[in-house]
């Protein structure tokens, strides 16, 4: 799947969504909850113009976040590019028709985020996820003596999980509210196949 140019209406997507990226990883933080919301502008860009855009919605918000408000941020860019690409793939395919075919592409998503966050867990935070919900599952499997990495995947999964559902079924809502003028404009083209 290679890049195609991006429209001047994409390009000005991708601001947006950082911007909903960094407002709902705030709030997130701000109210203790055990969820990141740090995605939903990179799977929304995602699901209107592509694989690509997504990707880098989710990485420049990882950038401006670490430039911002925490350096730790940077190291998990990787895993929102990944989000980004992978929501655009399962948009092309169909995945965010209706809002029960959003959640299962949160599960996916999710899936994909744990696994690309628990090498950067494991290696710069012991295993931790900086979730206090997640280390506490994690810490409980290491008392059970589960394999480090093993428990450090878990407790990603546990908070990836239910925060990517919601991710992706609110970025589905969103744009089951947009004009259709906007998305038509906006939408890439179905997979074929």
């Amino acid at each position: 799947m290679s890049p195609r140019p991006l429209r001047t209406v994409a390009v000005v997507l991708i601001p947006v969504a950082i911007g909903i990226n960094y407002a709902g990883k705030l709030v997130a933080a701000a109210l203790r909850l055990p969820l990141w919301l740090d995605a939903i502008g990179t799977v929304l860009a995602a699901i209107l113009a592509g694989p690509w855009v997504g990707a880098l919605s989710g990485l420049l918000t990882n950038a401006l976040y670490g430039i911002t408000a925490d350096p730790v941020s940077f190291f998990y860019g990787v895993v929102n590019l990944l989000i980004g690409f992978v929501a655009g793939f399962l948009a092309r395919l169909g995945w965010f028709r209706r809002a029960l075919l959003a959640a299962a592409a949160g599960t996916v998503i999710a899936v994909v985020a744990a696994l690309s966050s628990t090498p950067i867990n494991v290696s710069l935070f012991g295993g931790q996820t900086g979730n206090p919900w997640a280390d506490g599952l994690f810490a409980f499997l290491l008392a059970q003596k589960v394999w480090l990495p093993l428990a450090s995947f878990v407790g990603e999964l546990a908070t990836d999980l239910p925060d990517k559902v919601a991710v992706a079924v609110a970025a589905f809502a969103i744009v089951r509210g947009l004009p259709h003028r906007l998305t038509a404009l906006l939408t890439p083209p179905k997979a074929q196949g």
